[in-house]
Formats: C-alpha cells, sequence, structure tokens
C-alpha cells in the first residue's frame, strides 16, 4: 500500500500538529484529512494528507471538500450573528415575531436564543419524517412551525441535531430575503474567501471527498421512552451517513448537516470569532455568544453540556480538551471540530472523510487539539 504523505505548510514550532496526522495516517485511524491553525490572523499550520476514497486510490488535495456534518451549524450561526449585529434579529426576541407562523401549538414565547442554543424543545420533526423529507426546505420547515415543544422551552438543551438548520435558515430568509445558502454565499463565504457552501453544486463534486460512515452509535432505542427528546429526535428522522454521499443531499440546503468544506475554509469563517470580530462583527455581538443558556445533561446526547448562544461553551467532562477561558466551540458526527479561543486569539480546524464512533468529537480530534497545546506550550 502507498504511504500517506502529509502536505502543505507547517511552521517548526507547530511540528507536532504535522507529526500527528502522519501518525494518525500511517495507522490506518485516518483516511483523509486537513488540520488548520491560526494564531492572532496568521496560518501557522494548514496541512493536509491522506485518501478521498476508501479504495485509497484518490489522494486528499490542497482544494479536497468534505461533507462536514454539524460544523455546518458554526456557519448557521455566524449567519445568524451577522444578521444580529446589523440589528435585523434579536436574540432575545420571540422566534414569532419574524416567523408568525412558529408560535403554532404553544411556541408562541419561544425565542431565538432557544434556536441557537437547542433549548427550545423543538430538536427534530414529529414522526414518521424520512431524510429524503429534509430536502424540500419549505415544506420540512412549515413542519417544524407547526409542532409542539418536546420539553419545556429554555429549561435544557436537548440537541437540535438535523433541524437547527431548518429553524435557523427559516429565520435568515424571513429577516434577509435570501435563503441560508445564498446569505452564505454572499456574505460569509465570499468576502472571507472561503471554499464553503451549504449543499454543493455538481461543479464542486469532483473535488468531495465521500464520507466513510462510523459504526452505529452505541443507543439501545428499544429500551428508551418513546415520548424523550432522545428517541424522538434519533427517529425524526433516523440518520444515515450514507445519504452525505448522494446527490440529492448535495443539492439539499442543511443548515445543521451538509456544509461541504475543509479545514482551511471553515477556519477561514470562525476565526471571525478568534479575532474579535474582524470587521464583520462588533465586539458587543461576539459577546452575545457567551451568555450562558444552559449547563448540565443534553437530553437528547445525554451527556453534560454547557451552551451559549449559536456554540458550545467550555465545560471540563465532556470535551476536556476544549480550551477553558473565553472560548467557544462545536464539530461534526465522526469527529471533525472547530474551536475559536478569543483569549489567545486561536482558531483550530479539523475536517475529515473517515467518521470515528460518536458524535462530539473523536480521538483523533483530541490528539491533534493536544498537539496543539504542546505546540504552544513549547
Amino acid at each position: 500500500m502507498i504511504t500517506a504523505e502529509v502536505s502543505g505548510h507547517c511552521d517548526t514550532r507547530f511540528a507536532p500538529v504535522r507529526d500527528a496526522l502522519a501518525e494518525q495516517l500511517a495507522s490506518g485511524e485516518e483516511l483523509g484529512a486537513s488540520i488548520v491553525v491560526d494564531l492572532d490572523g496568521a496560518t501557522v499550520v494548514d496541512v493536509w494528507g491522506g485518501w478521498r476514497d476508501a479504495e485509497r486510490s484518490v489522494p486528499w488535495t490542497q482544494d479536497t471538500i468534505v461533507n462536514v456534518w454539524s460544523t455546518t451549524k458554526t456557519v448557521t450561526a455566524l449567519a445568524a450573528l451577522v444578521l444580529v449585529d446589523r440589528g435585523l434579529l434579536d436574540p432575545y426576541a420571540p422566534v414569532a415575531k419574524y416567523w408568525p407562523e412558529f408560535a403554532a401549538n404553544g411556541k408562541e414565547a419561544i425565542e431565538v436564543r432557544h434556536l441557537l442554543s437547542h433549548t427550545s424543545g423543538v430538536s427534530g420533526w414529529e414522526a414518521p419524517f424520512t431524510a429524503q423529507q429534509m430536502y424540500d426546505t419549505e415544506a420540512a420547515t412549515a413542519a417544524l412551525a407547526a409542532q409542539a415543544p418536546w420539553w419545556e422551552p429554555g429549561t435544557a438543551s436537548g440537541y437540535h441535531a438535523q433541524n437547527q438548520g431548518h429553524l435557523i435558515g427559516e429565520l435568515v430568509r424571513r429577516v434577509s430575503g435570501r435563503s441560508l445558502t445564498e446569505f452564505v454565499a454572499q456574505e460569509l463565504a465570499g468576502p472571507l474567501e472561503a471554499d464553503f457552501t451549504i449543499g454543493t453544486p455538481p461543479a464542486a463534486w469532483d473535488r468531495i471527498a465521500p464520507v466513510i460512515a462510523p459504526p452505529p452509535l452505541p443507543i439501545d432505542m428499544s429500551a428508551l421512552d418513546p415520548e424523550s427528546p432522545m428517541f424522538k429526535t434519533f427517529t425524526g428522522p433516523v440518520a444515515d451517513a450514507n445519504n452525505a454521499n448522494t446527490p440529492a443531499w448535495r443539492a439539499a440546503e442543511l443548515g445543521a448537516l451538509n456544509g461541504h468544506g475543509n479545514a482551511r475554509s471553515v477556519a477561514r469563517l470562525l476565526r471571525v470569532l478568534s479575532l474579535g470580530g474582524a470587521g464583520l462583527l462588533s465586539p458587543e455581538t461576539i459577546d452575545v455568544i457567551f451568555d450562558e443558556q444552559s449547563h448540565g445533561p443534553d437530553l437528547v446526547l445525554a451527556v453534560p453540556l454547557r451552551f451559549g448562544i449559536g456554540f458550545a461553551l467550555p465545560e471540563t467532562e465532556t470535551v476536556p480538551y476544549a480550551p477553558q477561558g473565553k472560548a467557544c466551540y462545536w464539530g461534526g458526527w465522526g469527529g471533525s471540530l472547530i474551536i475559536a479561543d478569543l483569549d489567545r486569539r486561536l482558531t483550530i480546524s479539523y475536517m475529515m472523510n473517515k467518521m470515528a464512533p460518536g458524535i462530539i468529537g473523536s480521538e483523533r480530534s483530541e490528539a491533534y487539539v493536544r498537539a496543539v497545546e504542546a505546540s504552544l506550550a513549547a
């Protein structure tokens, strides 16, 4: 078998990061991946390596992109924050102020911040609902507006795994007049020169590294209460990683799930936060992120999480390797990860195609973050 090489740029100080990627590729734990570290606006690591395909016949190159799963949510949240910064969206206003239909079925008091922090009680679609139905943005969004919350809004987080992009995307559409896909392209990816799209056009498909599905989640659905948020979220709809490799998925607007990019493009977008707004957001808007909305066991993921508005905030139990202090993060199913550390003006971005077990981070994510920390400490 041909040995995968690590390509790109890495400052000498951060050699442990390149070495960590090389080690994971050599072991076979990693198939193909990219890692970027931005420190104070300078890209000190931009490396990639491995393969786009399971047969290891097509190398992962500088312009390879991949479905980044829920890392997409961080870009969708950034889009919402831009509208907050422009005075078009108030995170503390009722969702129904902008989207009147959402008030149905006892949701009139749910605020924008509840959607952004996974505390709205609307963490999925009422069954029966298929993944394919998500692709019809208008119908899927209308279904969310019509249903009742599954727990008292604002009292706890319950991860809005597959539908958060529909919820926030509809707010973006209502206040900007543009779809989420258009808004991200025109207001974020274009100006920031980031190779990132919600969904992806056919012209880019030859650059995509198909995702390699992980083992099944270690959840015994038969043992769950069918009325629990966990059961209802994981069955409304049932997730199948292989859907991400289909034309229908790539053509859809799934602002929680089907962003396509790589470590470089995600870092270019989210370093806006690490760098104090970078002319896109005011310090006051960035502070909104750190208004803690929940801290405790998540009703869907069943692990302790701490959510601000739009992002997870540091806690020491579930993702202990995330920076503490004024930092925020999130990632995607299988292990992709984006971290914005405002205290150190540091951004860490990792995107890959071979999905690891679990939903939040992975052993590989941790290895790379710890390599970054070791480099900074040296």
